[in-house]
């Protein structure tokens, strides 16, 4: 299990790094809040923890250490929590009305001449950040103002 845990959160590291963080698609995923928040509990939450458990162990005394500990531990697992969280959602099935979707991006670009992999018969969301990413990147802001 310890693999496979490192495994998804390893997938979700790079699940959050492929997402096109755009304000266009904030309302529709819920991948943009998840990825802003993993990223700012990245940078700031191992500061918070070594204060918090500083100032409990200064100001309650050395008995409440195991409390601080925990409390401090806590604090550095919510950014892997939300690692773990992308790792799975990179990894889950589209949904009937997404996976449509998805397709008549890709068709939509095919069309247009832009060259795109294969569509999966059951596509994932990582092949869906996959292919808004590479929409973004390489077609004009018409055709992604059209689809959004």
């Amino acid at each position: 299990m310890r693999n496979g845990m490192l495994a998804l959160i390893r997938e979700g590291q790079s699940y959050s790094k492929i997402w096109p963080l755009r304000p266009e698609l904030a309302p529709l995923f819920i991948e943009f809040r998840v990825i802003k928040a993993t990223r700012l509990g990245i940078n700031l939450l191992p500061m918070m923890a070594a204060l918090s458990l500083a100032v409990q162990v200064k100001v309650l005394g050395h008995e409440y250490l195991p409390q601080a500990i925990a409390c401090a531990l806590l604090m550095l697992s919510l950014p892997v929590q939300g690692l773990y969280w992308l790792g799975k959602r990179a990894d889950t099935v589209l949904p009937m009305s997404v996976a449509s979707w998805y397709r008549h991006i890709h068709e939509k670009m095919s069309s247009e001449g832009c060259h795109v992999p294969s569509t999966a018969a059951k596509p994932r969301y990582r092949e869906l950040a996959e292919l808004l990413k590479h929409a973004f990147d390489k077609m004009d802001k018409a055709f992604t103002r059209e689809l959004f």
